[in-house]
């Protein structure tokens, strides 16, 4: 456990990047962190310094990628019809299958140190399933969450026609975290007709512009979606 406690998070908006350096830099900070964490550890109480915590947004291009449990076929493009989608693919280090990444989607990145705040990684993802959910009621949208499946859902309790709004996939170290969420706020949801998405073939995924009949202002979106963060994970962000 660290002795300096630090709820201090540095918040990024990185707008539209490329997938690989945004992966880039994210191992960078999570690196820099683990590190700090286990000199901490060598190191007398007095000595020991306080490690930092990253909240990034971005968007990205057409991106598809795989975490570490998935399969490849669940990806339903060849190197052609990659380039034909002007869209990238890479297996990446986090946990679960396949997804998309696009323009207008909101894809967020805590790399923060959970030591700082709770070491429960199950709460964690409840956190962040619970910002996407109540950044949806604040649009009149009921969501919430399917047993056994991690992300955001609507039409979950009756699940006639369930949907995925919000996608995670997370990789944490020494209680250190990194990835995160997707959210489609506007995105065109035809490119995930190019995978199974997360490797759930029978339901289907959805965009909050789709649900409400118009395209939403992203910016707006991410304050909505910052603020709940800010609240559940009692932080301060800088």
């Amino acid at each position: 456990m660290n002795q300096v406690i630090n709820k201090k998070v540095k918040f990024l908006d990185l707008g539209l990047k490329d997938y690989q350096e945004t992966w880039d830099f994210q191992e960078e900070l999570f690196a820099k962190s683990v590190a700090l964490k286990i000199e901490n550890r060598k190191s007398s109480p007095e000595l020991q310094k306080p490690t930092d915590n990253y909240l990034i947004f971005v968007e990205h291009p057409h991106v598809y990628t795989l975490g570490k449990s998935g399969e490849l076929a669940h990806l339903l493009l060849d190197e052609n019809g990659l380039k034909e989608k002007n869209a990238t693919f890479y297996k990446i280090n986090r946990g679960g299958d396949i997804t998309y990444h696009g323009p207008g989607q909101l894809v967020g990145y805590p790399i923060i140190d959970l030591d700082n705040f709770f070491t429960d990684i199950h709460k964690y993802l409840r956190f962040l399933e619970e910002a996407i959910i109540l950044t949806l009621a604040e649009y009149g949208i009921e969501a919430g969450r399917i047993e056994g499946l991690t992300g955001v859902w609507l039409d979950h309790e009756a699940q006639k026609n369930p949907r995925k709004i919000c996608a995670l996939g997370v990789k944490s170290s020494r209680w250190v975290t990194m990835h995160g969420f997707a959210f489609n706020v506007n995105s065109d949801i035809n490119y995930f007709n190019n995978i199974v998405p997360c490797g759930i073939p029978d339901k289907a995924v959805t965009s909050l512009h789709l649900e409400l009949g118009r395209p939403v202002n992203i910016s707006e979106v991410k304050e909505k979606v910052k603020k709940h963060l800010i609240d559940l994970f009692e932080m301060e962000l800088v």
